[in-house]
């Protein structure tokens, strides 16, 4: 829950009221303002833009998902643990859906709220046990992503209260993006082996050639004590 004891709690309460109520791209920030019970002075004291107080209500939801969302059960598969995460999250977003609706609509925050989306879904995965980290993490991360925004355009349109269209597309997106991935990961763990290998095989280069440089040294260490000894025989001669 959000919490209204905040001056950005309110502001996001409001933002998503007003959304509620009518098309996202006709609020202004004074509207926002005036519903939350503040000026715009204290409005620009937590955001700039209305696609950071959106901003603001993504991390929200993330830590709300983070809290409920399942643990994952030893022998679950990845796909079983991320479809139970992602379900937990439309259930925190169910009171928000007219607001969503709208703003999905409106379109104009989409390029803006790309990074806090992005990093929410990273969430999303580290949640389901998944990791989000590195190149393979960034891809599933993407992946996801896409899942994400395809699923909630069938969750804002489901009015089952057994959610069984959301459900039934999540499990077909994710049953597809398993195999997508799967295939990158190999091809991920294909390119760390001949990572390996050409280091494995610089390693050698570098120590044969230090062994060489150091047998033409001894060679000359002994071709500089040939004249040293010659001389020694001499005067004991």
């Amino acid at each position: 829950m959000l919490d209204m004891g905040t001056n950005e709690g309110r502001i996001i309460s409001a933002a998503l009221r007003l959304a509620g109520e009518r098309p996202w791209s006709e609020i202004s920030l004074r509207e926002i303002a005036e519903a939350a019970g503040v000026n715009l002075a204290g409005l620009s004291e937590s955001f700039s833009s209305k696609s950071e107080i959106l901003g603001a209500f993504v991390k929200h939801v993330d830590k709300e998902v983070l809290a409920i969302a399942p643990v994952p059960q030893p022998g679950e598969s990845q796909r079983d643990a991320l479809f139970e995460v992602i379900m937990a999250r439309f259930d925190a977003l169910a009171s928000y859906k007219s607001a969503i609706d709208s703003i999905v609509k409106s379109g104009e925050a989409e390029l803006r709220m790309l990074r806090p989306l992005l990093a929410s879904q990273a969430w999303m995965l580290q949640a389901a046990g998944i990791d989000s980290g590195g190149p393979a993490g960034a891809l599933r991360t993407a992946g996801l992503a896409s899942v994400y925004a395809s699923v909630l355009r069938t969750w804002l349109e489901d009015d089952d209260p057994g959610l069984a269209r959301t459900m039934a597309a999540l499990d077909r997106k994710l049953r597809h993006g398993e195999s997508v991935m799967s295939a990158l990961d190999g091809a991920f763990g294909a390119a760390r082996r001949v990572k390996d290998m050409l280091r494995s095989g610089r390693d050698r280069s570098g120590a044969d050639k230090a062994a060489s440089e150091g047998d033409e040294f001894s060679g000359d260490a002994n071709v500089a004590e040939a004249p040293s000894g010659g001389s020694a025989s001499a005067v004991r001669s």
